[in-house]
């Protein structure tokens, strides 16, 4: 993973933009060029009694006011030593604007803030954030809050692609975050999750005598696994967790107790929708937890 082109969008909606302060956190340790990209739209302004050179006007109008706005705001980074681009386009489906511009300008990451808007832990991510997480050919930073929740970062990887993920991927997650922590000074932790099947789910009475062979022989080939793909890399053992549960469940969980700030997972396309779709169990992980998300695709994959 380089760090050297972040692109950063920006809700003009909030006056907080934690996606641009951890963007900046990134470009001040590395040197990198920040992009920013703000997308304006205005129902009233897409038909109506106005002709069409009178909307244009209008727009062009706000697209300017906002430019100018935004290069203001931006200002002290500038003075700063930062090399700052500012590019605010009119669209509707402000995802698709997004992906456009990523499709251009190649960034290394793509920085997007999450704000809550209800209890619903899905509603932390808006249609746009989710739409990226599944769409996003470029690795996807999405940021809950200005402050890090912690100094650390934990990789979520899954050595026996029970996702049926390419094998590739899990070490594009570790050296994603070998070179985070390299550069950025982040602790970096790697977990997987393994959980046999629930004795309940047996019906098969002699298959159930066989359950506490079959859990055994379930964990050593997780272990296994998991310590074949660590020895690979250059990472301490004390570094390397094997998790006993649901994904969805202990991962949030180690993410709370390591005060982890920034967990870094991977996302696949399933099926026919390829663009819609990631997998439940990424879903619903991504949902449980309150750190930062890294979210990176296997090579060649968007």
């Amino acid at each position: 993973m380089k760090l050297q082109r972040l692109l950063v969008v920006i809700d003009a909606e909030h006056q907080q933009q934690p996606a641009l302060q951890r963007a900046a956190d990134v470009a001040r340790k590395t040197g990198a060029e920040l992009h920013l990209l703000q997308i304006e739209y205005h129902p009233s302004l897409e038909g109506g009694l106005l002709d069409s050179h009178l909307l244009n006007r209008a727009r062009e109008a706000i697209l300017r006011q906002s430019q100018e706005a935004l290069r203001a705001s931006v200002a002290h980074l500038s003075d700063e030593g930062f090399k700052i681009e500012v590019d605010v386009r009119w669209g509707k489906r402000r995802h698709e604007e997004i992906l456009a511009r990523v499709a251009v300008l190649q960034p290394d990451i793509l920085f997007k803030s999450t704000h809550p808007s209800s209890a619903l832990r899905r509603l932390l991510f808006s249609d746009t954030s989710w739409q990226l997480i599944r769409r996003s050919p470029v690795p996807l930073w999405l940021v809950h809050d200005a402050e890090p929740h912690g100094q650390s970062l934990c990789a979520a990887l899954d050595p026996l692609h029970s996702a049926d993920k390419p094998a590739a991927l899990d070490h594009q997650l570790i050296d994603a975050s070998q070179t985070l922590q390299a550069e950025l000074g982040l602790q970096a932790e790697y977990v997987h999750a393994q959980a046999p099947l629930p004795r309940s789910l047996l019906f098969d009475a002699e298959v159930a005598q066989e359950y506490e062979d079959y859990v055994t022989q379930c964990s050593r080939e997780h272990r296994e696994a998991f310590d074949k793909l660590i020895a690979q890399h250059a990472i301490d053992r004390a570094q390397a967790h094997l998790l006993d549960g649901f994904a969805e469940e202990v991962i949030p969980r180690f993410v709370r107790e390591h005060n982890i700030g920034l967990l870094v997972m991977g996302a696949i396309a399933r099926g026919h929708l390829d663009s819609l779709l990631i997998g439940h169990t990424a879903e619903r992980v991504l949902e449980r937890v309150e750190c930062d998300l890294l979210v990176i695709k296997p090579h060649g994959k968007g």
